[in-house]
């Protein structure tokens, strides 16, 4: 009964709940045990047992069951006043997640006694903001049954690791300062292999230079971050990344199967999309964002995209690739996919050929394009609404890349024949 009023104990009294339970057994006539009892008014308070996804909520405490998925041994520290310490990990699963359990001191011993695949009842609470983490007030075993998927998710295991993946997208360096107030360079990028994708952090950035997205990559020593946020590595003097010719292939899900949380790797055509919006960052830096809806079949998804993948040239029908994506349920209903930084969107390459074409320059909400009454595709570039250009370029897929853009000769024989063309169109 300890385990259970630990759940409310910031609720009622001891005496209290011990009565309140007494009440419930006899009020079923003595069908149910002191157990039971104790979840039903623990449940009665509005501290039921929660999924793994319902962990993100604003509580300051909360109930679940988990599957041990993974583990670390006890460890020993020192406090900040020297006194000794001991932690230890648990990486808890169900059927909606993954979430770190944290276990400090004399609790830590108790993960000894524990074994991968076993189920435990655990109350604790978060440690401050952090969402993805719980501090284990209490845990016990339990006789439930729990179907989980932990191949998404990342282990707690901090021993570097070589991986052959393929390069889905690069950063450019950038300069950070470190604890000793000298500088440094970083490089992200997010990487593919066969289980899904993971982001990559060089602190040695020389080592992701010269590679380009879409190269296959043998890495050795790349160490876990151990978060079980999701898979996350880092590569230092350690590490080597040389050019592989493994064949990687990246899995994705299909959009009916994304779910309201977690990290996806999806692929359809673009449905709707909406003209990307400017606005101002928490930092005073100008940025971007666009909502688009994406197709496979009779599936749908929403995207958010953020930054400058808001800025990428679309239209309807056009194939799209995101990787690393981070899904939440929509603000009107639904569920949609967040491609900001440390994700990857991007339009497949498609054949290309050189193009000559005339026509007029249209301003839409979908973007920029040149339209000659027949033929209508999308363009780069800062063009105005309404003039008549001839465009020298490459045409991919439905989308010119412009290398030289000159006003357009009017031929009278042209001219001439279009307004023949207006006039039978008006004519009864």
């Amino acid at each position: 009964m300890l385990f259970h009023y630990a759940l409310v104990d910031d609720l009622i009294t001891k005496d209290e709940f011990e009565r309140r339970v007494e009440a419930k057994i006899e009020d079923c006539g003595d069908l149910v045990d002191e157990p039971t009892a104790a979840m039903m008014v623990v449940g009665e308070l509005g501290r039921e047992h929660v999924k793994i996804k319902g962990l993100s909520a604003k509580s300051s405490l909360f109930s679940f069951f988990g599957k041990i998925v993974d583990k670390t041994e006890p460890k020993e520290f020192d406090r900040a006043d020297g006194e000794k310490g001991w932690v230890a990990t648990l990486m808890l699963g169900d059927e909606t997640g993954t979430t770190r359990v944290v276990l400090w001191d004399q609790k830590a011993g108790a993960v000894l006694d524990t074994e991968i695949g076993e189920v435990l009842e655990v109350i604790g609470r978060h440690p401050g903001k952090n969402v993805h983490e719980i501090y284990a007030l209490a845990l016990r075993k339990a006789s439930c049954e729990i179907t989980c998927t932990a191949a998404a998710a990342g282990g707690l295991s901090t021993e570097p690791v070589d991986l052959d993946c393929v390069l889905l997208a690069i950063e450019p360096p950038r300069t950070f300062t470190k604890r000793d107030g000298t500088t440094g360079e970083m490089t992200g990028a997010v990487i593919g292999d066969a289980e899904g994708t993971a982001r990559l952090v060089s602190w040695v950035p020389e080592l992701l230079v010269g590679h380009r997205a879409g190269t296959t990559l043998h890495i050795t020593s790349a160490k876990p971050s151990g978060r079980g946020e999701g898979r996350d590595y880092s590569l230092d003097e350690k590490s080597t990344v040389t050019v592989s010719e493994t064949a990687i292939v990246v899995p994705v899900t299909p959009l009916g199967k994304v779910s309201d949380s977690g990290t996806w790797s999806v692929k359809g055509t673009v449905k709707h999309l909406r003209e990307a919006r400017s606005f101002t960052t928490r930092t005073g830096t100008a940025s971007w964002v666009r909502n688009i809806t994406l197709k496979d079949g009779e599936d749908e998804l929403k995207i958010v995209l953020w930054g400058e993948n808001a800025l990428i040239p679309l239209c309807p029908g056009d194939a799209v690739e995101v990787y690393h994506a981070t899904a939440k349920a929509g603000r009107y209903g639904g569920i949609e996919l967040g491609v900001g930084r440390g994700s990857v969107f991007r339009v497949p390459a498609e054949e290309s050929r050189p193009i000559i074409f005339t026509g007029t320059i249209i301003e839409s909400n979908a973007g920029l394009f040149i339209d000659n009454g027949k033929d209508r595709y999308l363009i780069e570039g800062e063009l105005s609404h309404g003039s008549e250009v001839t465009v020298t370029g490459t045409l991919t897929g439905s989308r010119i890349t412009p290398e030289q853009v000159k006003p357009a000769t009017l031929i009278q024989e042209d001219i001439l024949a279009e307004i023949q063309q207006f006039v039978k169109k008006t004519q009864p």
